[in-house]
């Protein structure tokens, strides 16, 4: 019985099952560079799974030297520029946070993250990662950044990688009531995505992410009340409802057949969190049977335990 529930609970792993990036990011950590350029180049233009390595790398070599130690030794290679491009970001948000604890946002940081960007995109003309990461950074400045400017590093993402859902993720976030939109907006952005998405792409889960981004606003403004009880129809009204099983029909149902990719996996919990708290029971099932244990700590988090959660719902739709 112990076994059985042990297979049974979930995984919280940031790489969801992607060993080689795993290992990567051991040897950022200890200060070697060589295993990820080799991952970067072994990579490609598989711009979906480069988008969710280099996000991982990043947040990885935000705390070292590796990546400044290979732009060092490979001052050409375009991979270093753009994850050195990327890594600037992480540390810049972190740089934010601490801002929030009294200590000055530093705009020359700000402002050098931006140029580092720019920069990877000469480097790597062809990936979109480096409008990945202006996209995300954008919000960080007080007042956002003009609305031409915004336009041309998205029209850059979109020319290169048109269903990059990260890319879309931060435009949407950037539109959103926490920085410098509306509720309004940032369901524009969604719905217009997911819309215009061909069949198969992740792009319609969008619309569950910004749901998840709603509620989030609304909890950080509850001082502790219990805001699942209170917000409870902001998952179940028909409109939300709606768009859970669109959400299925145009992503999972377009989807080719095969086993999951790493890069999915996020995605997927997010529909799965949708489906619980909406009630689509048989949806949450598919869902489940499709993750098993792999898990994401997020959008669990923002509505109690992961775990239990994950659990629990997972349970209730039959799936041990």
């Amino acid at each position: 019985m112990a076994a059985a529930r042990r297979r049974s609970e979930p995984v919280f792993d940031p790489d969801f099952g992607d060993r080689p990036l795993t290992e990567a990011r051991h040897d950022i950590v200890i200060g070697r560079w060589q295993g990820v350029r080799d991952l970067l180049y072994a990579t490609g233009t598989d711009w979906p799974r480069r988008t969710h390595r280099i996000r991982q790398l990043s947040h990885a070599a935000a705390g070292s030297s590796a990546v400044e130690a290979w732009r060092a030794a490979e001052p050409d290679n375009p991979d270093a520029a753009v994850l050195r491009a990327a890594t600037e970001v992480v540390r810049v948000f972190d740089q934010a946070i601490a801002a929030g604890r009294g200590v000055a946002l530093d705009r020359g940081r700000l402002d050098g993250a931006v140029t580092a960007c720019l920069g990877a995109a000469r480097a790597a003309p062809a990936d979109p990662m480096p409008w990945v990461s202006l996209l995300t950074v954008a919000r960080l400045y007080e007042r956002g950044v003009g609305r031409r400017e915004l336009r041309g590093w998205w029209s850059e993402l979109r020319r290169r990688d048109p269903d990059n859902i990260e890319g879309h993720v931060q435009l949407m976030r950037y539109w959103s009531a926490r920085w410098h939109g509306t509720h309004g907006a940032m369901y524009d952005v969604a719905r217009d995505a997911a819309g215009a998405a061909r069949p198969g792409s992740p792009l319609p889960v969008l619309v569950q992410i910004a749901r998840v981004e709603e509620f989030r606003c609304a909890a950080e403004g509850a001082r502790g009340r219990a805001v699942v009880r209170d917000f409870g129809q902001h998952w179940k009204h028909e409109l939300a409802v709606t768009e859970v099983r669109r959400t299925w029909e145009r992503w999972i149902g377009g989807r080719a057949n095969g086993p999951l990719r790493p890069e999915e996996i996020l995605e997927l919990n997010y529909l799965a969190h949708a489906a619980c708290y909406a009630g689509e029971r048989e949806t949450a099932r598919r869902l489940f049977t499709m993750l098993g244990t792999r898990a994401a700590r997020v959008p669990w988090s923002y509505t109690g335990d992961p775990a239990e959660q994950y659990v629990r719902f997972r349970r209730s739709t039959g799936v041990t």
